[in-house]
């Protein structure tokens, strides 16, 4: 699972220690993790780790790599379950991970123009640095700051905005706390703005329905297209992000502000 994948489990599980009781992620023998996991779910005491199997106070969830509940790969595409509905995660930050974020101060803007370039489904997701750019320098006309985040995988620097480098996603999130908004794509951060409750307008286009993935409250913008869910690069998913304006992304972003 990726890591927005991730945090929506940990969605699934808030309250459960509250019950008395933790959330298994697995087939209901083997609680199973992949290399995301313990990154994320760390100091959660609603999920229980591997190795506890055997534990009494288990709930299981049948979610893990290869079962998302929310989509079903057929052929070369995601069907979407558009039953499943996101709970906002969460994520149990250190008390230094806490200070820590405080180091860019608060009130920004964070925009991020970019996406998971290795993944084939990434040109579906893909806005245009041009237009983040035009999006950004409105608000910096505006006198407001600007942010993009700057991690060893990051491209697309956006020109005059505030360069924001992280250690980890973990850390990115508890950063994306202090922003006032976030734009960007669907993926990790939308779920980490929806974790931290924060502000987002989020670039959904043609690939998958708001409806899987997307939060109340969040401005979810798809140009008006159906989600194919096409594990290729797509025309109808390059359309559907071609409508998708800078002015619209702006007002919407505008009255969240």
């Amino acid at each position: 699972m990726g890591l927005g994948d991730q945090l929506m489990a940990t969605g699934m599980a808030r309250g459960a220690n509250a019950r008395g009781r933790r959330v298994a992620f697995g087939d209901g023998k083997r609680i199973i993790w992949d290399h995301n996991s313990a990154s994320i779910f760390s100091g959660n005491p609603n999920i229980a780790t591997p190795g506890s199997e055997g534990a009494p106070d288990l709930e299981w969830i049948s979610y893990y790599k290869g079962r998302r509940i929310y989509n079903l790969q057929v052929k070369d595409r995601w069907v979407w379950n558009t039953k499943f509905k996101p709970i906002p995660g969460e994520v149990f930050f250190t008390p230094l991970e806490k200070q820590n974020a405080f180091r860019f101060g608060s009130g920004f803007i964070l925009i991020e123009p970019n996406i998971e370039s290795w993944k084939s489904v990434a040109p579906n997701k893909d806005w245009g640095r041009a237009k983040y750019q035009a999006l950004a320098d409105r608000f910096l006309e505006e006198g407001y700051r600007v942010a993009q985040f700057v991690y060893p995988k990051s491209t697309n620097p956006l020109d005059r905005v505030e360069r924001l480098r992280t250690l980890s996603f973990r850390d990115a999130v508890a950063v994306l706390g202090k922003s006032s908004l976030y734009i960007g794509p669907e993926g990790g951060l939308h779920h980490g703005a929806a974790a931290m409750q924060r502000n987002a307008v989020v670039l959904f286009g043609g690939f998958i329905p708001p409806k899987c993935t997307g939060y109340e409250g969040h401005a979810n913008l798809t140009g008006g297209a159906t989600a194919c869910g096409s594990l290729k690069a797509c025309q109808h998913c390059r359309d559907a992000m071609a409508a998708i304006s800078v002015d619209e992304v702006y007002k919407a972003a505008k009255a969240r502000l």
